[in-house]
C-alpha cells in the first residue's frame, strides 16, 4: 500500500466509501474506519500501519500547506 488511493480501495471492499468534500476531515474518517476494521481484525496489523502512517504523513502535509497559505 503506497497512496491514499489504495487506501480508498482497501476500504471500499469492506463498503465503506468517504466523501466529505474537506480533504483532511475525510483523511481523518478514513483514519477512524481503519482503526474500527483493525479492532475487528478484518485487516493485518502491517495493513493497519502502513496506512496509518500515508494517511497521517498526508494530513500533517495538508495543515502545513493552510498554515503556510
Amino acid at each position: 500500500m503506497k497512496s491514499i488511493y489504495e487506501i480508498q480501495q482497501l476500504l471500499k471492499q469492506f463498503g465503506t466509501i468517504i466523501y466529505i468534500g474537506d480533504r483532511i476531515a475525510d483523511l481523518e474518517l478514513m483514519e477512524a474506519e481503519l482503526k474500527d476494521l483493525y479492532q475487528a481484525q478484518l485487516i493485518e496489523p502491517k495493513e493497519y500501519s502502513t496506512a496509518l502512517l500515508i494517511l497521517r504523513h498526508e494530513i500533517r502535509f495538508l495543515r502545513e500547506k493552510e498554515v503556510k497559505s
